[in-house]
C-alpha cells in the first residue's frame, strides 16, 4: 500500500510542467529570499564556500556553489581512488552474475542502467558503490582517478527521487532515471561513473571537455541532490577498511585502492 501510494504521488507530480516551474523559480531572483532558510535548514558550512553564501543571486547559484581550493584536499597516494562527491555511501556490493546489483533490497539491471550488454560485460563480478547526495551536499562532481575519459553518453528521460524512500519504493530509479555516464580508463583498468538525475530536474552539466582528467578535477555538477554510482571491473579495486555503509564522505577522501 505504501509503495502504491508513493508511486502514484510521484507519477502525478513528476511531469515536464512541474520541472519547468521548479527550475524557473530556483533560477529567478525571487528565490533568493529562501537562501537564509536553506542555509539554516541544511546547516551548510559557510567556511568552505568561495563567496559569501548570502551573496548568491538565486537558489540555483547556491546549489551549484564552488568551494575554496583548500576545502577538499585530494588524497595523493598514487593508487588511491577518491570520492567524486560529498555524499553518503548508501550501498556497496558486487555486480551479480545475473547482471544486477542489489540496493536497499531491490534488484537493478545493470545492462539497462548502462544502456548495453557490451558495456555491462566489463563490470560483471566487479564492485559497485552508490553515493547519495542530499540537498545539503556540495553538488559538484570530481574525477575519482587520473586517466582518460574514453566514452560519455546520456540515457533516460524522467527522474524519480533517489533518496532512501525512492530507492525502497521507487520504480527502478537507478536504472531508468535520466543519467549521464562516463567511462574512465586508468592504469590499464576501467571504471564507470553513473551520474543519476534527481526528482523533477534532470540537469547534469558537464564542465570538463578534455579526454585527460586528473584525480580530484571537477568534471560536472548536479542542479539538485542526486546519486553517483561507481562500477569497477572484477578484481581491480580494494575497498578501504575505513569505509562501510551508511558512511559520510567528502570529495577527495579515499574510497579504496586500485590493484
Amino acid at each position: 500500500m505504501i509503495k502504491w501510494f508513493y508511486r502514484l504521488f510521484i507519477e502525478l507530480t513528476n511531469h515536464r510542467l512541474s520541472s519547468m516551474l521548479l527550475k524557473s523559480f530556483t533560477t529567478s531572483k525571487m528565490s533568493k529570499v529562501l537562501i537564509p532558510f536553506y542555509i539554516k535548514t541544511y546547516k551548510l558550512n559557510q567556511g568552505d564556500v568561495k563567496q559569501d553564501m548570502h551573496s548568491f543571486p538565486t537558489l540555483h547559484d547556491l546549489f551549484i556553489r564552488e568551494l575554496k581550493d583548500e576545502a577538499r584536499p585530494i588524497d595523493d597516494q598514487e593508487n588511491s581512488v577518491v570520492s567524486p562527491v560529498d555524499a553518503v555511501i548508501e550501498e556497496i556490493g558486487t555486480v551479480l552474475p545475473s547482471k544486477e546489483i542489489v540496493v536497499k533490497g531491490k534488484n537493478y539491471p545493470i545492462a539497462e542502467m548502462l544502456g548495453s550488454e557490451e558495456t555491462l560485460d566489463k563490470y560483471l563480478n566487479g564492485m559497485f558503490m552508490v553515493l547519495y547526495l542530499s540537498p545539503s551536499h556540495y553538488h559538484r562532481i570530481h574525477s575519482p582517478v587520473s586517466g582518460t575519459i574514453t566514452k560519455q553518453w546520456t540515457l533516460g528521460k524522467k527522474s524519480y527521487p533517489v533518496n532512501r524512500l525512492g530507492l525502497r519504493y521507487g520504480r527502478d530509479t537507478l536504472s531508468k532515471n535520466y543519467r549521464k555516464i562516463s567511462e574512465i580508463e586508468y592504469s590499464g583498468k576501467r571504471l564507470a561513473m553513473v551520474k543519476v538525475g534527481a526528482m523533477f530536474v534532470n540537469s547534469i552539466e558537464l564542465t570538463h571537455q578534455k579526454e585527460q582528467v586528473t584525480k580530484g578535477e571537477e568534471v560536472a555538477y548536479f542542479t539538485f541532490g542526486s546519486t553517483v554510482i561507481l562500477l569497477f571491473e572484477k578484481d581491480s579495486f580494494e575497498l578501504s577498511n575505513q569505509i562501510n555503509t551508511p558512511h559520510h564522505i567528502k570529495v577527495g577522501q579515499t574510497l579504496g585502492y586500485y590493484k
